[in-house]
Parts: structure tokens; sequence; C-alpha cells
């Protein structure tokens, strides 16, 4: 029998429903700005006092974001770093925690002292220049890649996992006559869906967020990825007469603020949209490696 409510009890659900209304609201509003402000004229919103519908509707922004070629390319490459570095990530991060996950492997000591050293302490961003010179990954698309392929924070949540699996499953396979990486592919990943798609999640938005590597390591502009594009935009002070050419704004209502706050919606937008799909795994995802029995 469900316990009858008080008048305080009343009282103190409104005061948390209401407290909880209003944070919800500081939350999604800046986001909901956003995105109105990208549906009205850009000349119209420096007039200011549009806050919660576009004044003057348009897909101009939109329309000046998607044909012009130094934004497309930007968005292009943008989604082929975080859909190849994301692949690459999760493989190459849980193909390492599958082999230090093995109890009786040979200087397991060492390899996690080699990984707590990794995790806590850097070389410093020119001995890391000097290296991606080295390995010849400079100006190239693999910089972007490559280096995040093993990602230790996951290793380690990798490594608690995959330990919980038992070990019955690995050896009625290797009966079978299925290798190690057979097993691995065909076993191990299809029944670590949670962690997979936790580590897809963080990985591809770490991916998609990145723009410190664009701005240091790579110099072709057919290279840079969109969201070096919007800090570029962003801190400039003025934007000269020959980038608003550029991007149509003398014969449009389009102007720079209005395509950055464009190119903001449509940078979080792709996380929006793929999130709902990995929401199930997701909420397992973030409890690996908290509890053991």
């Amino acid at each position: 029998m469900a316990k009858r409510k008080t008048r305080e009890d009343w009282v103190i659900d409104s005061i948390n429903y209401f407290i909880l209304t209003l944070i919800t609201l500081l939350c999604l509003y800046p986001f909901y700005y956003l995105v109105i402000i990208s549906f009205n004229e850009g000349r119209d919103t420096i007039l200011g006092g549009i806050y919660l519908w576009p004044r003057s509707f348009t897909f101009e922004n939109y329309q000046a974001f998607f044909t012009d070629i130094t934004w497309l390319k930007a968005f292009g490459i943008s989604v082929l770093r975080t859909v190849v570095g994301a692949i690459l990530g999760v493989f190459f991060t849980c193909l390492v925690a599958y082999g230090l996950a093995y109890k009786d492997l040979m200087f397991k000591k060492f390899y996690f002292i080699l990984i707590i050293v990794a995790m806590y302490f850097s070389g410093g961003l020119i001995p890391y220049y000097v290296l991606l010179r080295e390995l010849a990954l400079l100006n190239t698309f693999w910089v972007y890649v490559i280096p995040s392929m093993l990602n230790i924070f996951f290793l380690l949540i990798a490594i608690s996992f995959f330990r919980e699996i038992p070990g019955e499953l690995q050896e009625s396979a290797r009966i079978d006559g299925a290798n190690d990486l057979t097993i691995f592919l065909k076993i191990i990943l299809p029944i670590s869906m949670p962690l997979v798609a936790t580590m897809s999640l963080f990985l591809g938005v770490g991916q998609w967020n990145s723009w410190l590597d664009s701005a240091y390591f790579v110099s072709n502009d057919n290279l840079r990825t969109l969201t070096y594009r919007m800090m570029e935009i962003i801190n400039q002070s003025q934007i000269s007469s020959q980038q608003d050419s550029a991007f149509g704004m003398g014969a449009s209502q389009v102007t720079s603020f209005s395509l950055q706050v464009t190119a903001m919606v449509v940078a979080v937008a792709p996380i929006l949209l793929l999130y709902p799909f990995l929401q199930k795994h997701f909420v397992k995802g973030v409890m690996l490696g908290g509890v053991k029995e």
C-alpha cells in the first residue's frame, strides 16, 4: 500500500521539481538560442532582441555553410577522423587489453608500470612534436588517428572488464580450433558491447571535438577540421572583406556571427543524433569496473 503524501511532502516535491526544471532550462536554453539564431537572418540578429524564436526566419546561414567548400572539407575531415579514429581506437585498445587481461601473462607487472607512468606523465609538446616528425605523421591525416589508437584510461577499464569474462568460453573455443584472434573477434567483442559502445561514444566525441592537433601538427588547409575552422573564425576580431565575399556575405544577410552559430549547431547535432542509438549500452558501460564482487 502506497504511503499517502503529507502536505510537507507536497511542498518538498514541488520545490525539487521547480529547481530541477529551472536547472534543465538553464542548461538547454544556450543550445536552443544557438539554434534559433542559426535560423535567423544574420544582419537582423545584430539588432538583438531575439530570445524564443527566429524573428526573420531563413535558411541562408545553412545554405552558406553547406555551399562553402572550406567548411565542407573541414566537415568531411571531422567525420572521417571521428569514424576511423573511434573504430581503430576501440579495436586496438580492446586488443591490448585482451592480452593484458591474461592471468599468467609474463612481465605483467612491468607492463602495468609502463601504463601507469604513461598515464600520469607526459614527455611534453616539443618531444611529442619531434616524435611525430620522425614518424612522418606531421601534416597528414594519420596524425589525427594513430597517436590516439591506444587510450590508457579505457585500457584499464577494458582489462578489468575482460577479466570478468569466464575463461571457459575461451577454453572451449580453443578446443574447437580457434586461435586467439578468432576468439577475440568472434567471442570477446560481441559479448562486450556495453564496453565497446561506451568507448565508441567517448572516443568519437573526443575525435570530433579535437582541434589542437589540427592547429599544431597540420599546415595543409585541406586537412583542417571543423572545430579548428570554428575556433579560427571565432577568434577573429574582424572579418576582412575578402573573407566576407568568400562566404557570400556581401550579397546576403549572412554574417560572420551567424555563420559561427550555424557551424556550432552543425558540430553538435551529430553527437546528439548518435547518442540515442548507444544509450541502452551507455548506462551499463559507465558502470564498468565500478563494483566487484
